[in-house]
Formats: C-alpha cells, sequence, structure tokens
C-alpha cells in the first residue's frame, strides 16, 4: 500500500554554482549507497577526517539543498541516499555532521538513515528517541 507524499522540488532556488556541486554528491552518494554498510562505513570515516563540526545551519542548508535538487532524495524512502549527499555536500565545504543509521525502537522495523548535529536530527519529522542508532560516523 503507498501513501500520497507531498514533494518539494524546485531546483532554481539553488544557485549555479552550489547546485552542480549538489548534483556531483547526490551522484557520489546513489554510487555508495550500493556497497555494503560495512564500506560505507570506512568510506565517510576516511572522509570526514580533517574536517570541523557541522553546525546545525550549515547541516540543514546541505539537507535542503539536496531535497530542492534530486528529487531522488526529497522521498520519504530515500533516506539512505539523502544523508550520504548531505554529509558529502557538507564535507565539500569543510565541515561535517554526525551520519546515522538505526532503526524504529516500536515495531515493524525500519530502517532509516539522517544526520545529526550535536544529537538533534537535521531536517526530519521524528522525536528525538523515535530510533535506536546502530552506528555513526562522527
Amino acid at each position: 500500500m503507498s501513501s500520497p507524499e507531498a514533494i518539494s522540488y524546485d531546483p532554481r532556488s539553488v544557485p549555479f554554482g552550489r547546485r552542480i556541486r549538489v548534483r556531483a554528491a547526490v551522484a557520489a552518494a546513489r554510487l555508495l549507497a550500493t556497497r555494503p554498510p560495512q564500506r560505507i562505513r570506512a568510506v565517510l570515516t576516511r572522509l570526514r577526517r580533517g574536517a570541523r563540526p557541522a553546525t546545525y545551519a550549515e547541516a540543514s542548508s546541505a539537507r535542503q539543498a539536496v531535497v530542492s535538487v534530486s528529487l531522488a532524495c526529497a522521498g520519504r524512502e530515500a533516506c539512505l541516499v539523502r544523508s550520504l549527499a548531505t554529509a558529502l555536500l557538507c564535507r565539500s565545504y569543510g565541515h561535517w555532521p554526525t551520519w546515522c543509521v538505526g532503526a524504529r525502537r516500536l515495531a515493524p522495523f525500519y530502517a532509516h538513515a539522517w544526520v545529526e548535529v550535536d544529537g538533534v536530527m537535521v531536517g526530519e519529522d521524528y522525536p528525538a528517541d523515535y530510533f535506536r542508532t546502530f552506528f555513526t560516523v562522527a
């Protein structure tokens, strides 16, 4: 069963130069999302070296740019690619949010990936304790 979902898609709201950077991050995220979880974690751990921690505003801006430019990342089911693209876009600017993977605390099982800053999920509509975190790349 599917449910209707309104998706905001407005690539022209992002300046052209940044739009190119966002599309590159989304392409890299789509490729990285096809790899096993251990490989994703290893790649992200290597990429985050030397980056300063992202602020909530920086991570939120990156996530909004990813969702605005990529229709594939805007849907509810695109959490892995969206979170990877957000982290990669942040890294391209020299900062790094915490990338997380987890699952719902209550049945039924539902896996989810997101980015957070200082323990606060960025751009997610879920309560803070909704997911149990399996692993992070901080």
